[in-house]
């Protein structure tokens, strides 16, 4: 059975912390689901103790990123990987409530193509982490959803829900941080699709360190919080942006576009040869056809 949500958790050697947040979701969430683990190496510490899980629990997947490492790639793959309609995104350190996934798959489901979980709309509130970036990420948030009309007053925030169609319809361009949720909700910004929030209450992680690194991942998030701002664009002239920057991908990704155009033109191929050989069949049925009653024709004319 198709699962109504899929849940990408992103992970990088969380080891046996990784436990208690997994028997978390599988206990929250009560719409039929896939979580699905994304790790960057088969060595990765958090793989035993996740399959551990999925050996009692089928809906517990563990999945290895070959889009190149970093948490971009392992989202990217992971909303590639995802069989359900509705990709939710959460972190794998216990910061987000994972209370608030059915509530937010839900909602892609009544027609919004991104949810957040906003923690600077009423109701919602940010508990720990560093100032500065507390700091940042309310700024941003407050000045797209006043400025930019985005329907979010938390863009930055990673927990949110996706409608997959609208995903692989714009792609993904992030490929460094966390960006990929201002990225998706620009996008959707910029198409007039409709985005929607709920509030939550994010708790800073007890334990391990996070990989969020300011100054490295900031560049990115500047892009997309400029890209907001802009006139209305439709899918075409959104896909022809995307094209123009290809060639400023690097080496892996070029590779691996290159292997995906060339998997499609085969595929086509495959299928332009096998309507030849289905129109060359029907062509020779019609013709026995046309024999065989000429010679019925034949049998009953008077001599």
């Amino acid at each position: 059975m198709t699962p109504r949500v899929s849940v990408v958790i992103p992970v990088y050697n969380e080891g046996e912390r990784v436990v208690r947040h997994l028997e978390r979701i599988l206990r929250e969430v009560l719409l039929t689901a896939e979580i699905l683990i994304v790790h960057d190496m088969p060595e990765d510490t958090t793989v035993p103790y996740a399959q551990e899980i999925a050996r009692h629990d089928p809906r517990v997947r563990t999945v290895l990123n070959t889009y190149g490492p970093g948490p971009a790639n392992a989202i990217r793959f992971g909303i590639d990987a995802a069989r359900a309609p509705v990709a939710v995104v959460t972190m794998a350190d216990g910061c987000d409530d994972p209370r608030q996934i059915d509530d937010l798959a839900r909602l892609v489901d009544r027609g919004v193509v991104v949810a957040a979980a906003s923690r600077y709309m009423p109701g919602g509130q940010q508990v720990g982490g560093p100032r500065f970036k507390r700091m940042a990420s309310r700024w941003a948030g407050r000045s797209l959803w006043l400025l930019a009309r985005v329907g979010t007053r938390d863009a930055t925030n990673s927990f949110k829900a996706y409608d997959t169609t609208f995903v692989r319809e714009v792609g993904i361009e992030s490929r460094t941080g966390f960006e990929i949720g201002i990225e998706l909700t620009a996008k959707a910004t910029r198409l007039r699709r409709p985005v929607a929030e709920l509030p939550t209450i994010w708790l800073d992680r007890q334990l391990g360190e996070s990989r969020f690194d300011v100054g490295r991942f900031l560049p990115s998030y500047l892009r997309w919080y400029g890209f907001a701002f802009g006139r209305r664009l439709n899918p075409e002239q959104l896909t022809a942006r995307w094209a123009a920057r290809k060639p400023d991908l690097v080496p892996a990704d070029r590779d691996a576009a290159d292997r995906d155009k060339a998997d499609r033109d085969s595929d086509k191929a495959d299928r332009d040869a096998a309507d030849r050989d289905q129109a060359g069949r029907d062509a020779a049925d019609s013709d026995k056809a046309d024999r065989n009653k000429a010679d019925r024709n034949k049998e009953d004319t008077p001599a």
